[in-house]
């Protein structure tokens, strides 16, 4: 992902993900949209080719999918540069606005990863979107390619997946690095086996094309787009690629495209550490249950520090009884957890006063959160289709000996988290396919403004990619908040919300550096 590798997206999402895409087993032909109902795409600089023009023509096909949600599917090229070629399908839902007489049009979501199911995010709409927006837009969800519904990467069995996510991450040995290296080989070459013919093709300049056509296929002459996280890059590649086409895009949690992977992980490491500072301080803030012994600040970290060691050691305790050892891995994913939402502290501190007992239950239940792994033992391919998105977005090292130095680079500057960030990315060092980035700068000249929107003490998205990303886009607007945890909008601002919706609304941005206070 473009926020926390190896995966992630905001704990308060992932809380909440359910099922509700419609399922098509081969794709149908295309069917034309009615010209009276469904106007011709947007004027651009960069007109579709005539090649493109049937799937810019589509007419989605709508059905019911309970809880008054409609479902459909998407045709594109898997190759953009062969449309002529094999087809997939991408699924699409989508709530009709509250208030159809004084609809504005929809509004397309995604929830950051790469990888989150932004069907699943749609279905969650409630938490998701204010009132005064879902009245007024149709909320439209949709996998991107590679994720969910719409052809899936899949790579590793559950079980096989287990033992991945299992695997010792902050290797002290050549013996344990090898088998780190031997976990990252065997993970590339599960993604090629069961989906080589996908790799190539799931980058995220090919998604943004994807939402250029579902955009036209909803009628929309503009796209209207909430991005969170990696959706953040998501959308700025849109606007990159389609300047015209804008009408409004919030980029929420935002991240800084200009980052090499190396760079990238190591400030998103630092990010994590910022949170979990702030995590300690605030739990000596009176929390009857705060579980650390030391009374300072650097003393808690070192006692997590410990912790953490002491589980690579001797896994702790696993009460669940599904199999797995709760190793050093599986601990530091159950910390990072939490500090994507403040408001998931309070279970934190729970689960590290348990942890320091021995008994790791907890920690392993928030871990499975981050990684989707379900109550029945299975995965979503939130996993796969993460690292199948950056190994093609992103320049990684190629050897084994490169991520060695750049881990302890990273283990120096982000003592808790830093090795295990950039661990991993380490299947992409043996990735079967060639990335193939977005253009470098993204400035979306010609856009209208878009409003982006960072947290000063993201875990995941650092505060300064926010400021990096509003000052790249030629139109950027960037609009901050004093808080804690990974995004803004509906975790509980009041100014956040208020002048988000009213940029939503009305395409009108804050002034410039607008600052929202913290919630007291």
């Amino acid at each position: 992902m473009r926020d926390h590798r190896p995966w992630a997206a905001a704990l308060t999402l992932l809380a909440v993900l359910v099922t509700g895409a419609c399922s098509t087993p081969q794709a149908p032909p295309l069917r034309p949209a009615a010209s009276d109902a469904h106007p011709d795409p947007a004027p651009t600089e960069k007109p579709p080719s005539a090649e493109l023009q049937p799937y810019y023509h589509q007419r989605l096909e709508w059905d019911e999918c309970g809880d008054g949600y409609q479902c459909a599917k998407l045709q594109v090229p898997l190759d953009y540069d062969k449309p002529d070629g094999e087809r997939i399908q991408l699924s699409v839902n989508r709530l009709r606005a509250g208030n159809m007489a004084q609809r504005i049009g929809a509004i397309l979501l995604n929830p950051g990863g790469p990888g989150g199911s932004g069907i699943a995010y749609a279905r969650a709409a409630t938490s998701v979107l204010s009132t005064k927006i879902r009245d007024r837009f149709d909320v439209v969800g949709f996998d991107p390619r590679g994720v969910g519904d719409s052809s899936p990467v899949r790579c590793l069995s559950t079980e096989r997946l287990d033992a991945y996510l299992a695997t010792d991450n902050t290797p002290d040995s050549a013996d344990e690095t090898k088998e780190l290296e031997k976990s990252a080989r065997e993970f590339a070459d599960g993604c090629q086996a069961g989906a080589g013919r996908l790799l190539p093709h799931v980058g995220t300049v090919n998604a943004a094309r994807d939402i250029d056509v579902l955009r036209s296929a909803l009628g929309e002459p503009k796209l209207t787009y909430l991005g969170k996280s990696y959706g953040t890059y998501l959308g700025a590649v849109y606007a990159d690629l389609f300047p015209k086409r804008v009408r409004a895009l919030v980029l929420d949690g935002a991240v800084d495209p200009a980052l090499d992977p190396v760079d990238l992980n190591l400030s998103q490491a630092k990010g994590f550490e910022v949170a979990m500072r702030a995590f300690v301080q605030d739990c000596f803030q009176q929390r009857p249950d705060c579980p650390f012994k030391a009374r300072t600040v650097n003393g808690a970290l070192d006692e997590l520090a410990e912790l953490l060691r002491r589980t690579d050691r001797e896994p702790l305790r696993n009460s669940a009884n599904d199999g797995r050892q709760i190793t050093e891995a599986w601990a530091s994913l159950g910390v990072i957890t939490p500090l994507y939402d403040r408001r998931s502290w309070p279970a934190l501190r729970q689960a590290l006063s348990t942890a320091f007992k021995g008994e790791g239950t907890a920690l392993l239940r928030m871990a499975d959160i981050l990684v989707d792994r379900r109550q029945d033992g299975t995965y979503s391919n939130q996993a796969e289709a993460n690292m199948a998105i950056n190994c093609v977005d992103g320049k990684f090292p190629q050897s084994t000996d490169a991520f060695t130095e750049a881990a302890e680079r990273a283990a120096k500057d982000a003592p808790r988290f830093g090795e295990s960030v950039m661990w991993g990315s380490l299947p992409c060092a043996f990735w079967p396919a060639r990335a193939t980035p977005a253009p470098d700068p993204l400035e979306a000249k010609g856009a209208p403004p878009i409003l982006v929107v960072g947290t000063e003490r993201d875990p995941a998205t650092p505060y300064r990619w926010a400021k990096a990303l509003a000052a790249t886009l030629s139109s950027g607007v960037l609009l901050g908040f004093d808080g804690d945890g990974h995004t803004a909008y509906m975790t509980g601002s009041p100014c956040i919300d208020g002048h988000v919706d009213t940029y939503l609304l009305t395409a009108k941005p804050p002034p410039p550096n607008t600052r929202c206070p913290a919630i007291i």
